[in-house]
């Protein structure tokens, strides 16, 4: 559209003979555009007005979604609340007297010792804790050079396998566990065995571990309250092809630190950050009062996931936050977990996508279908979304998938803008948690200065381009008194259960001569 006024007053008989040579000659040099000429009645006055107009209802529309998203970001203040929540939990978890009513159980694992060298054989692992495992054969050598070798294979477990009976749910674990001695040529091999079992569990001794409740979408029946070792010995005794010795079940978290401090002995905390979020950690043998014996340290399984089941966090949750809870698996469970870890964060930001849709801000106030669809925005859309690489035109394309195909520039940026708030918000959770870890280290060992390593595993982490520098930057400002060491698990936590059951063999070995 062209304001075609001209700039001296024209006869009428000359206005239709420049009308008709500009619209001739428009349609000359431009013959595919369809150009309409529209005369101003009102002049540029009116036009001035509605830019005016245009201008305030942007201004009022971007204050909306700014305070939208302020309800997703954390001052200093909140996370040093939230450090000082988490360490009030971690205390009541370890104490007799409050540890049934702590949300933060902080499990002892019975792990006490880490790897010297001497360690030799071959071991079998498996690594459960998602919708896929692992099952590993790792050969560990003795002497200089702590030679690791590992052979794996992953599985899937179907849905209804993790939502069926227990005794299907272990069944299937033993399948694969033959299939892969197969594999390997080791069919009928009797080895020994550690269990990586990513769910809570109470331990009263290194091979036992009674499942407390599940998570991560799983739900199979008879299991909870049950010991996970026996659960399995009784699916590999139905099968009658091999036998095993059963000696550890240990956390993903126990895995990742013991895998992590084979080369740093310096590492004694292990951190998951990816379709949940964990943490354990080496504590004095004096703090754990469900553990006889005050020498030493033992590795306590945080279970951190359920921080905030009680409402400590709830002056921190947002609206978006209970729209997540309410509609997932565990409602009310894990609030800690769904504010961090990759099962959920495309889920929240797929919420308030809707949200800022609904009320105009977003899209043209036009919802597509699909981004209706619970998970349809998975975690791995932040991370590729927030990739310092990527252009809004790439963007665009990931919102076309979704079926957003209606969605302009402005949206892709907007969208971006989201995605970053809510991974930020969920890398300085997770830092103010680990700083509460680390702060009552120190203070335990009544250390002015702590230098400590944490091991670290999950897809959020380790792909995600800005988590773990923010993550991290967090944790420093919150605890300046302890200096960090990060160190990436790359064989995964599987390798730190072959290394634990290692160990115990050769504590075994040595009580035995």
């Amino acid at each position: 559209m062209f304001d075609c006024r001209p700039s001296l007053p024209l006869s009428p008989t000359r206005y239709l003979r420049f009308s008709r040579r500009l619209h001739k000659m428009v349609r000359r040099l431009v013959p595919d555009c369809d150009v309409r000429f529209l005369q101003s009645q009102c002049g540029s006055g009116k036009g001035a007005a509605m830019v005016t107009a245009v201008a305030y209802r942007l201004a009022a529309q971007h204050a909306e979604r700014q305070h939208i998203l302020d309800t997703l970001r954390l001052s200093r203040e909140q996370l040093l609340e939230v450090k000082k929540i988490m360490s009030e939990q971690m205390v009541r978890g370890l104490s007799r007297q409050t540890h049934q009513q702590a949300s933060v159980k902080m499990l002892p694992t019975f792990v006490r010792d880490t790897p010297d060298g001497t360690e030799h054989g071959d071991y079998l692992a498996l690594d459960l804790g998602g919708s896929s495992f692992r099952v590993l054969l790792v050969r560990v050598r003795s002497g200089k050079g702590h030679n690791v070798d590992m052979h794996h294979k992953i599985y899937s477990i179907p849905q209804d396998t993790m939502q069926g009976t227990g005794e299907e749910l272990f069944s299937h674990i033993v399948d694969c566990i033959a299939d892969f001695l197969e594999y390997v040529g080791m069919r009928g091999a009797s080895l020994p065995l550690g269990f990586t079992f990513s769910f809570p569990c109470n331990q009263s001794k290194l091979d036992q571990g009674i499942l407390l409740k599940w998570t991560k979408g799983f739900k199979a029946s008879g299991c909870e309250g049950q010991d996970v070792i026996k659960l399995l010995q009784d699916a590999v005794r139905r099968r009658q092809e091999f036998d095993l010795n059963f000696v550890a079940v240990v956390n993903d978290t126990v895995g990742t630190m013991m895998t992590c401090s084979y080369e740093d002995p310096e590492c004694e905390v292990g951190l998951i950050v990816g379709t949940g979020t964990n943490a354990c950690y080496m504590e004095e043998m004096q703090n754990i009062e469900l553990v006889e014996g005050n020498d030493g340290r033992m590795c306590v399984n945080m279970e951190w996931g359920a921080f905030g089941d009680d409402g400590e966090l709830d002056d921190f949750c947002t609206q978006f936050d209970h729209i997540v809870d309410d509609c997932s698996n565990n409602p009310g469970k894990q609030r800690y977990e769904k504010m961090i870890s990759g099962m959920y964060l495309g889920e929240i930001v797929r919420n308030v996508l809707i949200d800022f849709t609904a009320k105009g801000l977003l899209f043209r106030g036009k919802v597509s279908e699909r981004l209706k669809t619970h998970c349809i925005f998975e975690t791995k859309f932040l991370a590729q979304i927030e990739s310092d690489r990527l252009a809004m035109r790439q963007v665009r394309s990931i919102l076309q998938h979704l079926g957003l195909d209606n969605s302009t520039c402005d949206d892709s940026v907007l969208v971006k803008e989201v995605c970053s708030v809510v991974s930020r918000r969920a890398a300085q959770l997770c830092g103010a948690g680990l700083a509460a870890v680390v702060d009552k280290m120190r203070q335990s060992r009544n250390l002015n200065q702590l230098s400590i390593g944490v091991g670290v595993d999950g897809t959020l982490y380790k792909t995600h381009p800005h988590f773990s520098s923010i993550m991290q930057e967090t944790l420093q400002d919150l605890a300046p008194q302890c200096q960090v060491t990060f160190h990436k698990s790359e064989d995964g936590s599987g390798r730190g259960a072959a290394l634990i059951t290692a160990v115990a063999c050769r504590i075994k070995s040595e009580e035995q001569r």
